[in-house]
């Protein structure tokens, strides 16, 4: 069951060559197919919303409530980046590909640890 705040899964079909070729890609170039294709499927999101009004940040709290939203949505991402890389075939633990999601979700953490610490301090 869906519950508020998580992110949906959505399924493409492509043909084998395209889905192949983009494998390779992104084994060469070292980034994780998941966060490119989320990137993607953000950026696609982003042309088909009309933006928001600006949003006002005037005071501390909306400022932290802002930066809790940003550090939930880094958790998420974190926690895609952790099933990629644990559900990553164990003749792929010891590649770039691996590597790159192993470095994505230390990478996260420290985002996240760093704006708990500096905006979420009393």
């Amino acid at each position: 069951m869906k519950t508020a705040g998580q992110p949906t899964q959505v399924k493409i079909s492509v043909e084998p060559e395209i889905a192949a070729a983009f494998k390779r890609a992104c084994a060469a170039s070292g980034v994780s197919m998941a966060a490119t294709l989320t990137q993607f499927m953000a950026d696609y999101s982003k042309s088909l919303v009309k933006p928001k009004a600006e949003p006002d940040y005037s005071t501390r709290r909306r400022r932290r409530a802002a930066i809790k939203g940003v550090i939930e949505q880094l958790g998420q991402m974190k926690t895609l980046e952790e099933k990629v890389r644990d559900h990553m075939p164990e003749n792929l633990q010891a590649s770039s590909a691996y590597d790159a999601a192993d470095e994505a979700v230390s990478s996260l953490e420290e985002a996240i640890d760093a704006l708990a610490d500096f905006w979420m301090a009393p």
